[in-house]
C-alpha cells in the first residue's frame, strides 16, 4: 500500500508546528507527537490501522532521516540509488536497475535533502554552483547536479558501501577473485610493492582498495587521500585520512589531491593510499611510490591495464612537460603490480587481470601478466561463469619478498 504524500506531508507539519525549539526533542518523543498526529489525521480522513506503521516510519525518517530514501538506504540489497527529480527513484540490486515506488513529495522537499546532505558532509551546492560530491553519515558517495545543469530537475547518484568492509576472503566467497590470486596479492601488499587498481564505473575499485587495504601490517603509518572519504580501513591505528576541499563562494582555499600528496610526504608516511587519480596529481602519486614510500596504493578508470598505463601517460602530460619515454620510465619504476577489475554483463564484479610491471623495453612499458579471468563457455541462467587462473608465467620482481622475508614458490 502507497504512502499517501499529502497526508504525510500535513502530519509532518503538524508535528513541527508543535515543537519547542528551545528543548532537544528526543526520537521517543518525536515519534508520540508523530503517533498523536496520525491518530488525528487517521480518523478524519480514514487511515486503515495497516497503514499507520508505515507513515509512523515515513513522517520520523522524514523529520529525523532522510525521508524516502531511508529505506532504500537501510536494504542492504541496494547497491545503487539515482534521483532523477522527485518523482523518479531508481535502484541497483544485484546488477538490475528497476524503478522504486517511493517519490519525493515535491521537489521542495527534494532540495531540502539535498541541502541536508551537503551541509553533513560540510559542502555546498545551490544554482550558482550546481555539481558537488559529498557523502552520507555511513560513508556512501554521493554526486548532485542541479539546475540549470540538469534538465530535469535536481539529481542526485548514491553509491552504497557495505557496512562491513570488504576482506580478500570475503570477496573471494563472492566468487571475485580466486584463493591462489588473493593469497599472492597478501604476500605483495605485506612486502610493499606499489599497486595501482584500474577498472570501469562501478566495477568495485573502492572496495577491493579497502580489501588490499586490511592486508597492511598493523604497525605502520598509513595516510589516506580522497576526493570525498570513502575508505574504511580499520586495522591501521596510526591513520591519517585526508580530503581534498572544494572551492566555495566563501573565502575557502580550494584544496586539491596534488596538495594533500605533496603535504602527505611530510608526514612520515610508510605508504599513502590515493583514491583514484583523474589529472595531473597522477605525477605526484608515481613519485611518492617511487621516493621510498613502498606499499603504496590507487586507483584509476581504465578498461584494460594496457588502457590504464595509457591513461596514466596522458593525466601526467597534463600536469608536465616531460618526454614520453622519461614518462613511461617513471610509471615503470613507480608500479609492481597493476590488477584490474571489470564488471561483467550479468553485473557481477570480478578480478580479469592481475600484471606485473616490468620496465620500459623499445619504448613500451613491458607487463608480466600473472593471473586472467578465462570464461567457461557453459554458462548457466545467464551467469558468467569462469575463474582467474594462472597464465604460468613466473613472477620476476621477487626482490621485495625476499627482502620481506617472505616465501613464495614462483618468485
Amino acid at each position: 500500500m502507497k504512502i499517501d504524500r499529502e497526508m504525510k506531508k500535513r502530519i509532518r507539519e503538524m508535528v513541527l508546528s508543535s515543537f519547542d525549539y528551545s528543548e532537544n526533542i528526543s526520537d521517543e518523543d518525536l515519534n508520540e507527537k508523530i503517533h498523536r498526529c496520525i491518530n488525528y489525521e487517521g480518523a478524519r480522513n480514514f487511515l486503515p490501522l495497516e497503514m499507520r506503521d508505515e507513515m509512523q516510519s515515513a513522517v520520523f525518517n522524514s523529520i529525523r532521516g532522510f525521508d524516502v530514501l531511508e529505506p532504500l538506504l537501510a536494504d542492504e540489497e541496494v547497491t545503487e540509488i539515482m534521483i532523477n527529480g522527485p518523482d523518479r527513484i531508481f535502484t541497483e540490486k544485484h546488477g538490475k536497475i528497476t524503478e522504486s515506488e517511493y517519490k519525493f513529495e515535491s521537489e521542495e522537499r527534494l532540495d531540502d535533502i539535498i541541502q541536508q546532505i551537503v551541509s553533513g558532509a560540510n559542502r555546498t551546492v545551490n544554482e550558482a554552483d550546481p555539481i558537488v560530491d559529498a557523502r552520507l553519515p555511513d560513508g556512501s558517495r554521493v554526486n548532485i547536479v542541479l539546475p540549470p545543469v540538469s534538465l530535469n530537475g535536481p539529481v542526485v547518484t548514491i553509491r552504497k558501501f557495505s557496512k562491513e568492509p570488504y576482506t580478500l576472503e570475503k570477496l573471494m566467497e563472492c566468487n571475485s577473485i580466486s584463493k591462489e590470486a588473493a593469497d599472492f596479492l597478501k604476500l605483495v601488499v605485506k612486502a610493499g610493492y606499489n599497486i595501482f587498481i584500474s577498472g570501469g564505473t562501478g566495477s568495485g575499485k573502492t572496495t577491493f582498495l579497502n580489501a588490499l587495504s586490511s592486508c597492511i601490517p598493523q604497525d605502520e603509518r598509513i595516510i589516506t587521500i580522497e576526493d570525498s572519504a570513502e575508505l574504511k580501513i580499520s586495522n591501521i591505528k596510526n591513520l591519517v585520512r585526508l580530503e581534498v576541499r572544494n572551492k566555495n563562494s566563501g573565502e575557502c582555499k580550494e584544496i586539491l589531491i596534488r596538495d594533500l600528496i605533496r603535504t602527505a610526504l611530510r608526514m612520515r608516511p610508510t605508504r599513502i593510499i590515493v583514491g583514484e587519480v583523474r589529472g595531473p596529481e597522477a605525477i605526484d602519486m608515481l613519485q611518492a611510490m617511487a621516493t621510498g614510500h613502498d606499499g603504496s596504493l590507487s586507483t584509476g578508470h581504465g578498461n584494460s591495464v594496457p588502457d590504464m598505463l595509457d591513461r596514466l601517460e596522458t593525466m601526467i602530460l597534463m600536469g608536465t612537460e616531460i618526454p614520453l619515454n622519461a614518462v613511461r620510465k617513471q610509471i615503470a619504476s613507480a608500479i609492481d603490480v597493476m590488477i584490474h577489475l571489470g564488471r561483467l554483463r550479468d553485473g557481477s564484479r570480478k578480478v580479469l587481470e592481475i600484471s606485473e610491471v616490468l620496465g620500459v623495453s623499445d619504448g613500451e612499458i613491458e607487463l608480466n601478466p600473472l593471473f586472467v579471468f578465462k570464461e567457461n563457455p557453459k554458462q548457466e541462467d545467464d551467469k558468467v561463469a569462469g575463474e582467474l587462473v594462472r597464465t604460468g608465467n613466473s613472477f620476476v620482481c621477487g626482490w621485495k619478498l625476499k627482502k620481506a622475508g617472505i616465501e613464495w614458490a614462483d618468485a
